[in-house]
């Protein structure tokens, strides 16, 4: 097995920037994303979001693209946030577009920690653009 430590920040946001995601909707969110990043053999170090994007701290194998995981994980949680939660009239839908960047382990923590606390980021506006951005 050949040798691998791949770091990235992922960020992307909601169709429109809509406020689709919530109490509800985000604990099964983050499984998913979990459990399809487990599947494609990466692992997640943070994964958190407010109302309308969401920032993943993610080690991907090299054998899969950046595009790859992203279209994989995004295609897999619309569709199942739109199974269980059907009530919604747009449905749960997200941008094309996304952001990221990479990292290396040094600065594991530093990202983790921003991700963790992204809401609090939020709320006193305390955001990193750098780390914010989508486009």
């Amino acid at each position: 097995m050949p040798f691998w430590r791949c770091f990235y920040h992922v960020v992307w946001t909601t169709k429109r920037r809509a406020p689709l995601i919530d109490n509800t909707n985000e604990p099964l969110l983050f499984e998913i994303i979990q459990t399809k990043t487990a599947e494609l053999g990466g692992v997640i170090f943070a994964v958190n979001a407010v109302s309308d994007h969401v920032h993943v701290a993610v080690s991907i194998p090299p054998k899969i693209a950046v595009a790859q995981w992203v279209r994989r994980v995004k295609g897999v949680s619309a569709h199942e946030i739109n199974v269980r939660f059907p009530n919604s009239l747009d449905g749960f839908r997200w941008q094309d577009s996304y952001g990221v960047l990479t990292f290396g382990a040094k600065n594991l923590d530093t990202v983790v920690d921003y991700i963790q606390r992204q809401k609090e980021h939020h709320a006193h506006n305390t955001l990193i653009g750098y780390l914010e951005q989508i486009e």
